[in-house]
């Protein structure tokens, strides 16, 4: 079994010590492809570019030198570890290799075990590397706007006014409800930006007293405080070059409000109990579930801050403004929680859906969320699809139109027809019967309970 999936180049134009090397590393598990030329190496590498993670390259070959090799690979293949071996090996050329990228210089006639310890440390660099192009893959895919679910014109209008800004550097505001999934935009904004792959920090400034607060912001140096015993960074230093996410920006209290301005507009700060300004480069974005516009204009926020923030708004609908979106959210938040609780349950009834969409949902999508994880936990072992018995006492008690209690009489109606008819087919087997309904056995029992069907054989 081979010890890396990446595979090795070797490249030398000796053919029996080619063939000697090649034999040592594939007795040691590696996958070796062998080449006699600089030429024939590249073209093999341009063919097998995604497997070969590592280069072992001679220095003097017949159709080129080494470095040019070293640049080449690392130009077109930047991902490709390379290891230099020459026979002549100088201190001047040991140190050009390196700065020009190569993971290691050997010479020849070293022993085997020190050039298997280079090529394990670099097939193991280049895994890290892999692995961890893998995750930043999954993190965009994760925080992209494509991964905010739902196309009701409420959010694509939203997730329009997004995609144009989120390119820029300009300072965008994100104004909502709570639980509507501000922090998904916020994310999916720096995704999108040129800084992806840099920080993304966010800070909730609800979540702290004014002291601790400007204490998370700007940092502070040993000794600033009681209790200060050692230098903390702030997450404006460590928002450099990335993003910084202030989420209920309205709670900031006025003292820092007039602090952090001045860093908006001089892009620098000074640390609690420093002296020396460090500048820093960030993109803000905020978010709030207040009007802004209102709290400035009352007094409760500065104006010039509010004008500051608010460079771009972007307003993240509520769950009641796109209701044709909750199917989709609750068919997802069920595949997430079913995997981890109980992965046989797959479904949702349409009553069980028409419930939700008849919810106000001030709590938005995470009260849906909330719901979600709920209903998956109280449904039993053998139930395959989540339906109206599952929700909370309140989905029951919503004041109701005339017209809505005759459509759930009707449908209750049309289920107990259905379960009656469903029943006959299986000749009155209950077992049979729930796997056809796609729903619990307990599930069963109570529904022919409730509708008075226990007659039916």
């Amino acid at each position: 079994m081979a010890k890396y999936p990446g595979e090795l180049l070797l490249i030398d134009d000796e053919e029996r010590l080619r063939h000697v090397l090649g034999r040592v590393l594939e007795l040691e598990g590696y996958h070796v492809r062998q080449a006699a030329t600089a030429h024939a190496g590249l073209e093999m590498l341009q063919q097998h570019a995604q497997d070969v993670w590592v280069v072992l390259s001679d220095v003097k070959l017949p159709d080129d030198h080494g470095l040019n090799i070293l640049q080449k690979v690392k130009q077109k293949y930047p991902q490709a570890e390379v290891i230099l071996m020459t026979a002549y090996g100088t201190i001047q050329d040991g140190v050009t290799a390196m700065k020009m990228g190569a993971f290691d210089y050997l010479t020849k006639g070293d022993s085997d075990d020190q050039l298997l310890v280079v090529v394990e440390r670099a097939m193991e660099k280049a895994s890290l590397q892999r692995r961890i192009q893998e995750l930043e893959k999954q993190v965009g895919v994760t925080y992209s706007l494509d991964s905010i679910l739902g196309t009701s014109p409420a959010l694509r209008q939203a997730k329009d006014l997004t995609a144009k800004v989120a390119p820029t550097d300009s300072t965008v505001l994100l104004e909502g409800e709570t639980g509507t999934g501000k922090e998904l935009f916020a994310q999916a904004i720096h995704q999108a930006s040129r800084r992806r792959g840099k920080p993304f920090m966010a800070l909730n400034c609800s979540a702290f007293p004014k002291d601790l607060l400007e204490s998370e912001l700007f940092g502070y140096r040993k000794g600033a405080f009681t209790g200060a015993m050692t230098d903390k960074k702030g997450l404006l230093e460590e928002a450099h070059t990335g993003t910084l996410f202030l989420d209920e920006v309205g709670e900031m209290p006025a003292e820092l409000q007039a602090k952090f301005l001045r860093v908006l507009e001089t892009q620098a700060f000074t640390k609690l109990g420093d002296t020396k300004p460090i500048q820093v480069n960030f993109r803000l974005v905020a978010a709030t579930n207040r009007d802004m516009a209102a709290e400035a204009e009352a007094g409760h926020f500065r104006p010039d801050l509010y004008y500051r923030l608010s460079v771009f708004k972007v307003r993240v609908p509520t769950l009641r403004e796109r209701k044709e979106d909750i199917p989709t959210l609750a068919k997802h938040f069920l595949q997430v929680f079913a995997a981890k609780l109980n992965p046989r349950l797959q479904h949702l009834s349409p009553e069980f859906v028409q419930k939700l969409q008849a919810y106000p949902w001030k709590g938005n999508i995470r009260e849906l969320k909330n719901v979600l994880e709920r209903a998956v936990i109280l449904a039993e072992g053998d139930t395959l699809t989540l339906t109206p018995d599952f929700l909370p006492a309140e989905f029951w008690s919503l004041n109701s139109s005339a017209g809505a209690v005759e459509s759930d009489t009707a449908l209750s109606t049309v289920e107990k027809n259905h379960i009656r008819k469903i029943l006959a087919q299986t000749g009155g087997n209950k077992t049979e019967t729930a796997r056809l309904l796609h729903i619990g056995l307990t599930t069963l029992y109570r529904k022919i309970q409730e509708y008075g069907l226990g007659d039916v054989h």
